[in-house]
């Protein structure tokens, strides 16, 4: 009777498999086929017990980090550095990343948070800026590099594909959250949204999709990269990382014209503006390494 009892509390969400991702052959108006796909998110809660809510906005996250710091543990001990240095690591970016990147965002959103100061710490209900965790990602690797006395620019190398790769992850938590979307598309591919005032889908781009697939391609050249160089050892330390700077930059930057929640300063969307920050620093960056043939600065 017991374990009765707590599957009637346990709730789970109920998923309509046919709002989720069916696949399905459309025509236009020439006749040819197309494939579309039209989707909606089943929800935010995964189950809840009681006062306990397990949502997958968090359990992405949380996925995204375990399996960014496996692989930057293995990367690290293809190079010869003990991965514990690694772990260490990463507990300095998450305590890093993740206070800066809820200030980043609430720094913008600050209208509606002064408002509600105590939904500042709800950081579990979605709202951080991937900007804002790479700044304090990045301070936090170079005050642990001049800790440790290790190349910052070594250590960037071996978490830059992690990153792109818990990037493409956390993206899905947007996804569940029903955020992070575009404006209205009629294309073959779309995402509904339902409309609180007439219960009818609005379809929008999914540009959380857009980033995680882009996200992906960005992680796939990174390993390329990182690979390639294990065996002839041809790139020089910053690249790979500079590399992820500009790629991911530029995916950012067109992806985040067609979203509509964008983080603004005045009439500028911020994600573009580091954006192009991103992309300058990564540009001159490797000119400097293989055009002047100079070494990054470092803290070593």
């Amino acid at each position: 009777m017991l374990i009765i009892d707590l599957f009637s509390t346990l709730q789970l969400p109920s998923l309509d498999f046919a709002t989720l991702a069916p696949i399905i052959s459309s025509h236009d108006h020439s006749g040819q086929s197309l494939l579309a796909f039209q989707f909606m998110s089943p929800g935010e809660e995964i189950f809840h017990l009681g006062s306990f809510r397990l949502k997958w906005y968090g359990l992405l996250i949380a996925t995204a980090v375990l399996i960014g710091v496996n692989l930057s543990m293995r990367l690290g001990k293809s190079r010869k550095i003990d991965p514990e240095l690694i772990a260490d690591l990463a507990i300095c970016l998450v305590l890093g990343a993740i206070p800066t990147a809820r200030l980043y965002y609430v720094a913008f959103e600050w209208h509606n948070y002064s408002q509600h100061p105590e939904d500042i710490i709800k950081i579990w209900e979605g709202g951080i800026a991937i900007h804002g965790s790479l700044i304090g990602g990045s301070i936090a690797a170079i005050i642990f590099a001049k800790f440790k006395q290790i190349s910052f620019w070594q250590l960037a190398d071996i978490i830059a594909p992690s990153v792109a790769l818990g990037q493409a992850i956390g993206r899905w938590g947007n996804f569940f959250n029903s955020e992070a979307f575009g404006s209205q598309t009629d294309l073959p591919w779309k995402l509904c949204i339902v409309n609180t005032n007439n219960h009818q889908c609005n379809y929008v781009h999914p540009t959380f999709l857009y980033e995680s697939l882009w996200n992906l391609l960005v992680f796939t050249v990174l390993m390329w990269l990182f690979i390639d160089d294990n065996r002839h050892h041809r790139l020089k330390a910053g690249s790979i990382f500079l590399v992820y700077l500009i790629a991911y930059s530029i995916g950012r930057f067109g992806i985040e014209g067609l979203r509509t929640d964008s983080l603004m300063f005045g009439s500028l969307r911020m994600a573009q503006v580091i954006s192009l920050v991103g992309i300058a620093i990564g540009s001159i960056g490797l000119l400097w390494l293989y055009i002047r043939q100079r070494k990054l600065p470092d803290v070593v």
